[in-house]
C-alpha cells in the first residue's frame, strides 16, 4: 500500500473512532451540583444576634497560642505536634499521596527505554539433505520510545485528580492537627478540674473529722448517741474512699496528654490553683460561611468532590480513542559465529503511530463510568454532610456556652447558701436544736454543690475549646 493511502486509511479509522466515541452511556440519574448556601447567622430566624453585622470577627483564624494564654497548655500543644505518632503516621501518608502525583505526571510523559540484548541460534544436521550443521548468532542495541498522545485529556485529569487527592490529605492533617489541640486542651482543664475536686474533699474530710471530734465529746457528755459517732464515721470513711477515685482519675488524664505529646509518663505542669478564676475567653463566630475557608474537614470534603469529578471524565474517556507513538533507533544484525566480529552491521529505525478504539469491552468500561458518577454523587453528599456536621457543632457550642454561664452562676450562688446553712447547722446542733442528720445532710449537699460548681467550670473552659475547634481553629 502507497504512503497516501496508509495516511488515507489512518484519516479514516481515526474519523470512525470519532464517531464511536460519542457513544458514551446515558446516565438515568446523572449526579447534581453540590449545594453550598449556608444560612447568614448561626442563632434562629428572629433571634438577636450579640455581634452586629459590621463588626464580624471569627476567633478560629487565631493562631493557637493567640486563642490559649496558658503556656503550660501551649507547651503540651508544642510537644504534640512534633511527637504525636498519629501525627507523624499522616504526615507519611500525605507523602505517599504526593509520590500517586508524580507516578500520574509519569504516564503523561513520553516513555523511552534503552534496550539491549544478544543470543545463540544451533542448528542441526538435516538427515534428508545432509547439510552440514550451522551456529547463527543475533544481537539487539537500540533506543525506544513511546507516547500516549493525551486527546480527551485522560492522562491529565488522573494526574489531577491524583493532586486533588493529595491536597486532601494535606488537609486531613490539618484536621487532626485541630482535634488533637482540642482534646488537649480538654484533657488540660479536666486534670485542672480534678486537682480542685480533689483539695475541696481534702478540706470537707478535714472539716468532717473535727465534726467528728465533737461528736465524739458529745457523746461522753451524753449529749448523743453512739448512732450519731457511727454516722459521721461512716461519712468521713466514704469521703476518705472517695479521694482515691479521683487520683486515678488524676493518673489516667495525665497519662491521656503524656500519651497525645508523644512521651512517657511524667508530671504535667499545670495551674490548678488559678482554676476557678479562670473566665472563660469570649469567642467569636463570625458568620457561617467562614466554615467553608476555615475547616480543614470542609476543604478536604470539596477536594474530594473536584477529584471525584475528574474520575468521571477520565472514565468517561476510555471510550474514546486512544492515540499512541511508538519510535526507535537500534542496530541489529544475525551473522555467523565464525565470521564475528567482523560481520557488518545495519542500522533500523522507524515510526509508528496506532489508534485504539475500545470495541468489545464497552461492558467493562460501561460499569466503570457509571460507579465514577456514583462516587461522584457520594462526594456531593459527603461535602453537603460536613457543612451541615460544621454549622450543628458551633450553633451547638454556643448555646452550650450560654447555658453553662447561666448554669455557674446559679450553682455559685447554691454554694454560699449552703456554706452559709453549714455554719447555722452546726450552731443549732451545738446548742441541741438540731440532730445529727441536719448536720449531715447539711455538710453532704454543701460538698456535692462544691464538686458540681468544679465540674461546670471545667465544662465551660471545655466548651470554649469546642467552639474554637468547631471554628476551624487550632490548625494554623
Amino acid at each position: 500500500m502507497s504512503s497516501r493511502g496508509s495516511w488515507i486509511y489512518l484519516a479514516g479509522a481515526l474519523c470512525l473512532g470519532l464517531t464511536s466515541a460519542g457513544c458514551v452511556p446515558a446516565l438515568s440519574d446523572p449526579p447534581r451540583e453540590v449545594n453550598k448556601a449556608v444560612p447568614e447567622r448561626y442563632t434562629a430566624p428572629g433571634v438577636a444576634s450579640e455581634e452586629s453585622a459590621t463588626e464580624v470577627r471569627n476567633d478560629g483564624e487565631l493562631l493557637v497560642n493567640e486563642f490559649f494564654d496558658d503556656p503550660h497548655l501551649n507547651a503540651l500543644i508544642d510537644s504534640a505536634l512534633e511527637h504525636n505518632q498519629e501525627l507523624n503516621i499522616v504526615s507519611l501518608e500525605i507523602l505517599i499521596a504526593q509520590n500517586e502525583v508524580l507516578a500520574r505526571s509519569g504516564e503523561y510523559l513520553p516513555r523511552v527505554e534503552l534496550r539491549g540484548g544478544g543470543g545463540v541460534r544451533r542448528e542441526g544436521e538435516d538427515t534428508t539433505r545432509f547439510e552440514k550443521e550451522s551456529n547463527d548468532g543475533e544481537y539487539l542495541l537500540g533506543l525506544f520510545a513511546s507516547w500516549e498522545i493525551d486527546v480527551w485529556k485522560k492522562l491529565r485529569n488522573a494526574r489531577s485528580a491524583a493532586a486533588k487527592r493529595y491536597l486532601a490529605s494535606v488537609e486531613g492533617r490539618k484536621f487532626l492537627v485541630t482535634n488533637l489541640v482540642a482534646e488537649i486542651a480538654e484533657a488540660y482543664y479536666e486534670l485542672m478540674a480534678l486537682d480542685n475536686q480533689l483539695d475541696v474533699l481534702r478540706q470537707n474530710i478535714e472539716i468532717q473529722q473535727e465534726a467528728l471530734d465533737v461528736v465524739r465529746l458529745q457523746k461522753q457528755a451524753g449529749k448523743v448517741t453512739e448512732l450519731a459517732v457511727k454516722r459521721f464515721e461512716a461519712e468521713v470513711l466514704k469521703n476518705k474512699s472517695r479521694q482515691y477515685f479521683i487520683r486515678q482519675q488524676i493518673v489516667e488524664t495525665e497519662n491521656r496528654l503524656n500519651f497525645l505529646a508523644g512521651r512517657y509518663r511524667q508530671p504535667v505542669e499545670r495551674s490548678s490553683l488559678d482554676f476557678m478564676q479562670a473566665v472563660p475567653a469570649v469567642v467569636h463566630e463570625g458568620v457561617p460561611a467562614d466554615l467553608l475557608e476555615n475547616r480543614p474537614d470542609v476543604t478536604q470534603a470539596e477536594l474530594a468532590l473536584e477529584a471525584a469529578k475528574l474520575d468521571v471524565e477520565v472514565a468517561k474517556a476510555q471510550f474514546y480513542p486512544s492515540l499512541e507513538i511508538n519510535a526507535g533507533v537500534a542496530v541489529q544484525e544475525a551473522f555467523e559465529l565464525a565470521e564475528f566480529p567482523s560481520s557488518p552491521w545495519s542500522l533500523a529505525y522507524g515510526v509508528f503511530a496506532e489508534l485504539v478504539q475500545p470495541l468489545w469491552n464497552r461492558r467493562g468500561l460501561t460499569a466503570e463510568y457509571f460507579s465514577a458518577n456514583s462516587e461522584q454523587m457520594q462526594a456531593v453528599f459527603a461535602y453537603e454532610r460536613t457543612v451541615l456536621t460544621a454549622f450543628n457543632e458551633v450553633a451547638n457550642q454556643l448555646s452550650m456556652i450560654e447555658n453553662l454561664e447561666t448554669s455557674y452562676s446559679l450553682r455559685a450562688q447554691e454554694v454560699e447558701r449552703l456554706t452559709e446553712s453549714i455554719t447555722i447547722s452546726s450552731n443549732l446542733f451545738t446548742s441541741a436544736r438540731a440532730d445529727y442528720m441536719e448536720v449531715l445532710l447539711t455538710r453532704r449537699d454543701a460538698l456535692e454543690a462544691q464538686m458540681e460548681l468544679i465540674e461546670t467550670k471545667g465544662r465551660q473552659m471545655k466548651a470554649m475549646v469546642k467552639l474554637y475547634r468547631a471554628l476551624g481553629g487550632g490548625w494554623k
